[in-house]
């Protein structure tokens, strides 16, 4: 077994694939829209998904916006750096919610950022080996 995706409901489709292809550097794999049940679903990843886990961005139509909840937690993406990460991030228009830094009570350096429906995304530096 394997995972192989997380999904996400968005509000405005085409706003959350710029997020994560322009902002954060991803591909869109694939999109499809189904008419007969009002939605879309977009799948975008750094790799192709026979490769390893993406995100399905799903956009029911005539929905703007959700309550994300309060179980939902993040999504984390391993940076070679997660200061420069977060510059990146800013320069492109996205919004650092937490800026690189130790974790607390350990020494792990991470940082959140937050895409365009309010979901967040943790940068977790890697160590060196």
């Amino acid at each position: 077994m394997r995972i192989l995706h997380t999904m996400l409901r968005v509000g405005d489709l085409d706003r959350s694939i710029q997020f994560y292809t322009e902002v954060l550097g991803m591909r869109v794999l694939r999109r499809n829209d189904y008419p007969d049940g009002k939605f879309t679903l977009a799948f975008v990843g750094y790799q192709p998904e026979s490769e390893g886990a993406v995100l399905e961005l799903t956009h029911n139509w005539g929905v703007d916006s959700y309550d994300l909840g309060t179980a939902y937690g993040h999504i984390a993406l391993q940076v070679d750096d997660a200061y420069q990460a977060c510059e990146e991030v800013r320069k492109r228009g996205g919004k650092v919610t937490r800026e690189a830094g130790p974790m607390k009570h350990g020494t792990t350096v991470i940082a959140f950022v937050e895409d365009p429906d309010g979901y967040k995304i943790e940068f977790i530096e890697r160590k060196a080996s």
